[in-house]
């Protein structure tokens, strides 16, 4: 009898602990609302065939000239400046082998995005243009000095008059706005680690893909893989506590439909999602 009681005794605390760790921050639904009016293009409106590739200035100003919200992606020059890119290196975008954070803004300076003569551009640059015209979702890379990148865009955000959350998948760049920059919205970046490419321990993968590391950052939001949204810690979550879900990447109208069921909020690319007009 004793066996068992101390049986339940440790998959009670073993659950608890669980729980502990999923729990997110306290209720700030309200404040992502502005992020729910809108659908938010990926790296801006692109079209990476076109003159406006993603992460430009130019998919930018057409996602603010069409009304939709804007996803963009901070990382760190070797001198100090924040540039708007996604991959850790210039390869795909650019030809170089060189990763982002060991160059200077004038080595990325003379670079070209795919086939188009647009740059890549500086946050500041990106955030004038935007000029607070439609919600905004900063996610913070984690190559290079994390730390110094995030204290650097906050500090350039404090400066910012638009409505605006960040995220990143580096769950110690969301805990440094939890403590930092508590009344900043705050989303942690997930998907199932195991199916993707990252270069993680596998210890790490279980941790993010389950968001055990919600303990660290208390998030506002999760914004997770639509692939993947029957995925069992992000489930339990979403139906145990108050937290608004965020779908990435959306590729289709039939996608975008389908995850209507799981998430609230949506970030799009490769296509035009119909009115938002039902929705308001």
């Amino acid at each position: 009898m004793a066996g068992w009681i101390i049986l339940l005794l440790v998959v009670a605390a073993a659950v608890g602990l669980y729980l502990f760790a999923l729990a997110p921050g306290k209720d700030r639904r309200p404040s992502m609302k502005p992020f729910q009016s809108v659908y938010i293009a990926h790296r801006g409106l692109f079209d990476n065939k076109s003159d406006h590739p993603e992460n430009s200035m130019k998919a930018f100003s057409r996602a603010v000239e069409e009304g939709y919200g804007i996803e963009l992606d901070v990382q760190m020059t070797t001198d100090g400046q924040l540039v708007v890119f996604h991959d850790d290196t210039l390869k795909r975008m650019c030809g170089s082998k060189k990763m982002v954070t060991e160059c200077s803004l004038q080595e990325l300076s003379s670079q070209r995005l795919l086939k188009s003569q647009e740059k890549i551009p500086l946050l500041g640059d990106v955030l004038a243009r935007i000029g607070g015209r439609v919600p905004l979702i900063v996610e913070i890379k984690s190559a290079g000095d994390w730390r110094t990148t995030t204290e650097k865009t906050a500090q350039m955000l404090d400066q910012y008059h638009g409505i605006y959350c960040v995220e990143s998948f580096h769950p110690l760049i969301v805990a440094w706005f939890r403590r930092n920059r508590p009344h900043v919205i705050r989303g942690q970046l997930s998907t199932n680690l195991f199916r993707s490419k990252a270069s993680r321990s596998p210890a790490e993968n279980f941790l993010v893909t389950n968001l055990l590391t919600d303990f660290l950052a208390r998030p506002d939001f999760i914004a997770y893989n639509h692939k993947y949204a029957d995925q069992f810690s992000f489930r339990l979550l979403r139906r145990l506590f108050p937290v608004t879900a965020v779908a990435w990447t959306i590729k289709n109208q039939e996608q975008l439909e389908k995850a209507k069921k799981d998430f609230s909020v949506f970030i799009f690319d490769s296509f035009l999602p119909k009115s938002m007009d039902e929705r308001l």
